[in-house]
Parts: structure tokens; C-alpha cells; sequence
């Protein structure tokens, strides 16, 4: 019923709802209301320990983290390039991945730039994305 509230407001509307879950406690409970409740979010921003005990922050999992609607977020030459930088950062571990992103956008002012330059820095591997 909660999650369907923004569906019955007169005119329709929309209803963020932003929750954090604690996982990997050892606890089956813990893994299966986190289970559920994965399945009704559109976004997941998933934070890594090891990474925050080296300091690096933020501590961000960027392989895992992402979201399932990117398609309706981005104009198709936008999602061809985030699809590219995915994959080059997909091919890296996690610390490497992180700090080449932020590099990345500490040298851009906006996220258009950001693109372009991922676009022309970054090899086409072939893929079935890149051209379609």
C-alpha cells in the first residue's frame, strides 16, 4: 500500500522514498526482507567497506550501483557513452574504479563535458553498443 501511494493522489504524482538496509550481518532475516524490498526500488547505491577502511571516499561500488531506468534518463547518445564507461570500469577493481571516476569528473565542470570527454578518451571495444 505504501509503495502504490503516489499512484492514488487526484492527478497521479510521484513518491521518493530513499531507505538504507545494513547487509552481510549473517542474518538470513536481514538477506530476505533486503531481498524484498530490492525489488521495488529503481536505484541502488551500494557503499563498500574495504573501501571506506582505505579511506577512499566516497566509498562507492560503482560496478554494483546503478540504476534499472537509466533508459528513460538519458538521451541514447548519453546512455551509449555510460554504457562505455560501465564497461571500462566494469574491467577495473573497485578502488581503481572509483578514483578513475573521480578523476575523471574533477576535471570537468558539467556532466555534458564529463560525457564528451569520456567519449573521446575512452576505446570503442567493439561492443553492441557502441554504434547502434
Amino acid at each position: 500500500r505504501f509503495f502504490g501511494a503516489a499512484r492514488n493522489i487526484e492527478h497521479g504524482g510521484s513518491l521518493t522514498i530513499l531507505a538504507t538496509a545494513l547487509v552481510e550481518t549473517g542474518s538470513r532475516m536481514d538477506e530476505v526482507i533486503f531481498e524484498e524490498f530490492k525489488g521495488t526500488g529503481n536505484m541502488e547505491l551500494k557503499l563498500d567497506r574495504r573501501l571506506a577502511d582505505k579511506r577512499v571516499f566516497p566509498a562507492v561500488d560503482v560496478d554494483a550501483s546503478g540504476t534499472r531506468k537509466e533508459d528513460l534518463l538519458l538521451a541514447p547518445d548519453e546512455l551509449k557513452i555510460v554504457w562505455k564507461l560501465r564497461r571500462v570500469l566494469h574491467a577495473l577493481d573497485q578502488q581503481q574504479s572509483i578514483e578513475l571516476l573521480l578523476s575523471k569528473l574533477r576535471e570537468t565542470k558539467t556532466n555534458l563535458e564529463f560525457l564528451l570527454q569520456v567519449q573521446k578518451t575512452t576505446p570503442s571495444s567493439g561492443g553492441s553498443h557502441d554504434d547502434d
